[in-house]
């Protein structure tokens, strides 16, 4: 397995490298964030208003769903209201893909193996190619091809239905491909990956599908996400969550950085509280993050509870805070640089943060 050391990204799996409009995909650009529309095209100002809470959470690409003519007769008019580069979803119809291509979408993702005819497949990839447009194989545990599904190996048999779906596409001549393997159990997810991995350099989206809600879907995304991204494989991610797709976003930030990835932002650090703590950390810590806006830079926030824990723990923070018996004070790099007293500490919070990040 890959080496990390904690100054660097972890040494990624060698892919070739594929274009969503402006995002490129694969081991030579960072690894990007998906999300997926959570209301229907066809509710064209919510679709579009989600879409902008998406871009300002942070999202890189953002998918939607594609079911019908209805929808289809959408497309350009969202392509041209969004800025983020877009993925049509399709299944079985091969006139939706064809649809999406036309009106200016960035990437497919289909199952070659649902659209049918061999013919409908090929002219499903030349109006891809001609638009340079990369196509993303998705296969997910629950919905396996026949003579597969019943398989007593889940993940092995994930990887053979995406490695048929990708002789679908090579044998037309299209190379610009990305593949995802998902269920919603997390060890036949990271296996799956991991022997696609070996095999084949297309680079692959991960996640774990049917995570469920933040709490308990957001650990295994975490796990299964996480442990990937370690060894070295991913390409881009998706944590699927049911509720807000926004939270899908944040949590993708942090699996992100832990794992040792770059991601711009502020990322916070806060401890987790003990009799020593002179002050509210959560709420504090709550209202800098709420506060804080996403920038261009990655710089390290920490909001400690008392001096213990504050410089000394928190010394490679670029800017933090420990409570004191009065106030706060205020550290660069874990040297105290001021103080702060009164009686709204966190304003004066704010505007030492403010202030860092202008620097």
């Amino acid at each position: 397995m890959p080496k990390i050391d904690r100054l660097q990204q972890p040494i990624r799996r060698q892919t070739r490298e594929v274009r969503v409009g402006r995002v490129v995909i694969g081991s030579s650009a960072h690894v990007s964030i998906q999300s997926m529309l959570s209301v229907p095209l066809t509710d064209f100002s919510q679709a579009v208003a989600q879409a902008e809470r998406l871009a300002e959470a942070g999202c890189d690409i953002i998918r939607v769903a594609v079911p019908d003519k209805r929808t289809a007769a959408t497309l350009k008019e969202f392509r041209q209201a969004v800025k983020l580069p877009l993925v049509a979803d399709i299944h079985f119809d091969y006139h939706l893909a064809l649809a999406a291509v036309d009106a200016g979408f960035d990437k497919l993702r289909i199952n070659p193996g649902n659209i049918g005819d061999p013919e409908r497949v090929k002219a499903v990839a030349e109006a891809a190619k001609n638009r340079e447009i990369p196509i993303r194989i998705g296969v997910n545990a629950g919905s396996l091809p026949a003579d597969l599904a019943n398989s007593p190996d889940t993940a092995q048999a994930m990887v053979t239905a995406a490695l048929r779906e990708v002789e679908h596409l090579e044998s037309v001549d299209f190379r610009d491909i990305v593949v995802s393997m998902k269920s919603h159990d997390v060890l036949a997810t990271v296996r799956a990956n991991q022997i696609f991995a070996e095999m084949s350099d297309i680079p692959i989206h991960l996640g774990v599908t049917e995570a469920g809600l933040p709490g308990a879907g957001t650990i295994k995304n975490a796990v299964g996400i996480g442990s990937l991204l370690l060894d070295g494989i991913g390409d881009t991610i998706r944590v699927s969550l049911t509720g807000d797709p926004a939270l899908e976003i944040v949590a993708g930030r942090h699996i992100l950085r832990a794992s040792g990835h770059h991601v711009r932002g502020v990322e916070l650090v806060s401890c987790p509280t003990c009799g020593r703590s002179r002050v509210d950390v959560e709420s504090i810590a709550l209202e800098v993050e709420r506060r804080i806006p996403i920038i261009d830079k990655h710089i390290v926030v920490a909001i400690m509870g008392c001096e213990v824990n504050g410089p000394g723990e928190a010394r490679d923070a670029d800017i933090g805070f420990a409570g004191t018996a009065d106030g706060f004070i205020v550290f660069e790099k874990g040297e105290v640089c001021g103080k702060i007293s009164g009686e709204c500490p966190i304003e004066a919070i704010i505007k030492r943060i403010e202030a860092f990040i202008m620097q």
